[in-house]
């Protein structure tokens, strides 16, 4: 890095410096270290690093990371600086300019769809060396992404607003006039496209929640070389006026998506669909879509979205009637009219997203594995999925295996058939742990209860990822559920040291 460092000293314009130091901080950007902060490990031993060598480049790092770095980085790198030029080491020539840049104007080119942002921020260093940083903003992937709410997940960062999205990509051009007019004249001839200009207040709310949103997500689905620019949008977000607000997205409740859904139900768009039970509940499922996963934009229909819904949530999440799997395509089809003409969505809009649908649709089949096409029994599936989360079974039928025989209960008369219980109610649920364990104590039922109760709502996370990762190394199903209770029992009710624990435990080596 500090060989790097070395180009600093060949440029004079502080644009093209902060765009070097940018590239330079952003080689460790989202990376995670196993213990501590990476931008610490790495980012201020760099900093430290380059104060004990004392090179004019290490000086030129040091000013950069100054105003480009974190808050502690940058305290570190300014307190060095100022000790290498008290020293007498030669300052690069852009020193004086670097940060000393101003915003100017802010703008942004949107598809009519709703599913990405180009905003476009224009700057100046006291009006010399125009130049405008555009960063994407995608709506469409980071209600997917989203970090779950687990209570025992690091938080989210504080402010983290829903209809925000995340960035994807960022770049720099010195052409501004050329770039603007280009946006310009798209918005004004593409039917599909917007361009408009932006409250700077609002740009950088915006833009300090999709950067939050992306830095706290693991392998975020950024472009390969955002981490060059992560540094510098970061900075020149900073900059931008405070004081705004980000539109906070309208609440569905359950009443009003029913409304939603009933209105749908009674359109002409949906009078063709046959089975209007099935439609109906095709129908609840692209409005929780909506609402859950796309920021609480129910209506909003696009050709992404289409996909996306159709092609990984519903085979990913949702268990699907035999009735529902055929009736869901012409449902969405006959959803994309009714809600694109409610939302004011072009024409050509409209045709694009129907052509997108009925693209996905011949892959749909594909897409969506059954579980009956694997030979498990459907009633055996419905009983572990009341709920219908598809992603869940593999760890259901984990906790749970035993679903039916029978079962004499302890001290009492009779047998019980376990195929006539409900997995999902507790009462039931105990009966089936004291059929796997005969004679166990109360105890030791209660603790494989607690497991089970959590594997069941995927809560911790880690619980399950830890369970699989026991697994793959050789371990037999009984022995991990006794490592999991081991870990429960030891960690009691700190979420900290519980997730520490199963870290641990998922890297334990194979059994001998």
């Amino acid at each position: 890095m500090l060989q790097h460092a070395r180009e600093l000293l060949a440029v004079r314009s502080p644009l093209d410096a902060e765009l070097i130091v940018s590239e330079i901080l952003g080689s460790w950007w989202g990376h995670r270290v196993p213990d501590g902060d990476v931008e610490e490990v790495i980012g201020e031993a760099l900093a430290d690093y380059a104060a004990a060598a004392g090179t004019p480049a290490a000086l030129a790092l040091l000013t950069g990371m100054a105003y480009m770095g974190t808050p502690r980085q940058a305290a570190k790198a300014e307190r060095a600086a100022l000790e290498l030029m008290a020293g007498g080491v030669a300052r690069p020539g852009w020193a004086d300019r670097v940060g000393m840049v101003e915003p100017e104007g802010c703008f942004v080119s949107r598809d009519v769809y709703g599913d990405q942002d180009s905003i476009v921020c224009t700057y100046t260093y006291g009006g010399t060396e125009r130049h405008a940083l555009v960063i994407l903003v995608d709506r469409t992937k980071a209600g997917a992404v989203q970090p779950a709410r687990d209570p025992f997940a690091p938080a989210a960062p504080a402010g983290l607003a829903p209809v925000s999205g995340m960035v994807r990509d960022a770049w720099v051009s010195s052409r501004v006039d050329t770039l603007l007019d280009h946006c310009r004249r798209e918005g004004r001839d593409n039917p599909l496209m917007r361009f408009e200009e932006l409250d700077p207040r609002d740009t950088k709310a915006l833009l300090q929640s999709a950067l939050d949103l992306t830095d706290a997500i693991d392998h975020p689905p950024v472009n390969d070389n955002f981490g060059t620019y992560h540094a510098f949008v970061r900075a020149r977000v900073d900059i931008l006026p405070p004081g705004g607000r980000l539109p906070q997205p309208p609440v569905y409740g359950r009443d009003r998506r029913a409304t939603i859904a009933a209105r749908f139900l009674a359109s002409d768009e949906a009078e063709g669909l046959s089975d209007l039970s099935a439609a109906s509940r095709c129908v609840d499922r692209i409005i929780d879509y909506g609402c859950t996963h796309d920021f609480g934009r129910p209506l909003r229909v696009s050709p992404v979205k289409c996909e996306m819904f159709l092609l990984d949530w519903l085979p990913r999440k949702v268990l699907l009637s035999p009735t529902e799997q055929e009736a869901v395509p012409h449902v969405l089809a006959a959803w994309v009219r009714w809600a694109g003409g409610r939302t004011g969505l072009p024409e050509e809009g409209v045709r694009a997203t129907l052509d997108a649908l009925w693209d996905a649709t011949a892959k749909f089949a594909e897409a969506y594995r059954d579980p009956a096409a694997f030979g498990l029994d459907r009633d055996l599936v419905t009983r572990l999925l009341p709920d219908g989360d598809l992603e869940a079974l593999p760890r259901r039928a984990f906790a749970l295996p035993f679903l039916s025989g029978t079962h004499r209960r302890s001290g009492r008369h009779g047998f019980v058939d376990l195929s006539k219980l409900d997995p999902a109610d507790p009462d039931d649920r105990r009966t089936i742990l004291e059929f796997e364990h005969p004679g166990a104590d109360e105890t030791h039922l209660d603790a494989h209860e607690r497991l089970t109760e959590m594997l069941w709502d995927g809560r911790p996370t880690q619980l399950w990822t830890t369970a699989q990762a026991l697994l793959d190394v050789g371990y037999e199903r009984h022995e991990i559920l006794h490592k999991l209770i081991g870990v429960l029992d030891r960690s009691g009710d700190d979420p900290d040291a519980l997730r520490e624990a199963l870290r641990v435990l998922r890297h334990e080596p194979p059994p001998g």
